[in-house]
């Protein structure tokens, strides 16, 4: 199994999950409670992640980073973003620089 298709498949199992009975499943809760609580679920499985990336155990790393995938993927679907939408966003740069993509986009007024 490809590792974009591991994730296409848990972008529609936690699609499914949306239908599904919240006292059954983690899933069908955070995405009954909306975005604000996936992004701050999200945030917290980030930092966590950060903190195991500071350490030396690499299977800690590797397990914050499933959760922090998985929750990024429920905030999405909280949204109703595609993770298709966002592989496009990905294509669109590839084959310019990091430094050249962040140049060209729009800046904020704020």
């Amino acid at each position: 199994m490809s590792d974009t298709n591991t994730l296409v498949q848990l972008a529609a199992l936690i699609r499914s999950r949306r239908s599904e009975s919240a006292e059954k499943s983690y899933t069908a809760q955070l995405l009954n409670a909306g975005p604000e609580r996936c992004a701050k679920k999200f945030g917290e499985e980030a930092v966590e992640t950060v903190i195991a990336a500071m350490g030396s155990d690499a299977a800690a790393l590797k397990a914050e980073a499933a959760d922090t995938l998985y929750h990024l993927l429920v905030l999405l679907e909280s949204r109703h973003v595609a993770l298709d939408d966002v592989f496009k966003v990905l294509e669109g740069r590839m084959g310019m620089s990091g430094i050249e993509e962040k140049a060209s986009r729009p800046r904020s007024t704020s």
